[in-house]
């Protein structure tokens, strides 16, 4: 039988699970998942599963997850964290691409000046900076670093916004305060 956009979705987010399980690698995940959008039938799904132990929700599996998340507040959904990796990879680049910017353009004019082309000196700042982005880049998303940030940001402005809560609460329970409540 021929599968759907949603079957193949819900293979994507097994296999979104697996590595994050690390039961898949970075290449390997990326390869099943196109294979999945590319698959037509639910034979061609079923196959990129097979070697893959079925999901057990967290409250009934026997596993212990590597690095189990801090609980959110009670009462209080787990933050859902959309366009995180966007956000990590231009904070990442972002400083190094204004410096190159700048760097390129006193090389440009300290050249139109001169009016001679001189040595391309910010290639000294651009390359060796530029290489170890591209490491932190690498090893940031195979080790889920946008996600954890964004996590992160997410538990931080939650922590703000209950903060200002209860002293909103103090503020319109206090006997003292001379304004009168409404």
């Amino acid at each position: 039988m021929r599968a759907a956009d949603a079957d193949r979705e819900v293979v994507a987010d097994r296999l979104r699970v697996a590595l994050g399980e690390g039961r898949l690698d970075l290449h390997e995940y990326d390869e099943r998942v196109q294979r999945a959008y590319a698959a037509r039938t639910y034979a061609e799904l079923d196959a990129l599963l097979t070697d893959l132990p079925p999901v057990a929700p967290p409250e009934h599996s026997a596993l212990r997850p590597a690095s189990a998340p801090a609980e959110p507040p009670v009462g209080r959904p787990t933050p859902v964290v959309h366009g995180h990796v966007g956000r990590w990879l231009a904070e990442v680049w972002l400083p190094y691409l204004k410096v190159v910017a700048i760097v390129v353009t006193i090389w440009g004019v300290t050249s139109l000046l001169s009016q001679e082309l001189l040595y391309f000196w910010p290639g000294w700042v651009a390359g060796p900076w530029g290489a170890v982005l591209v490491l932190r880049t690498v090893g940031g998303l195979a080790g889920g670093e946008p996600r954890r940030q964004a996590i992160q940001r997410e538990r931080r402005r939650e922590r703000r916004r209950a903060k200002r809560e209860r002293r909103r609460e103090l503020h319109t329970n206090d006997p003292e305060d001379p304004k009168p409540e409404t």
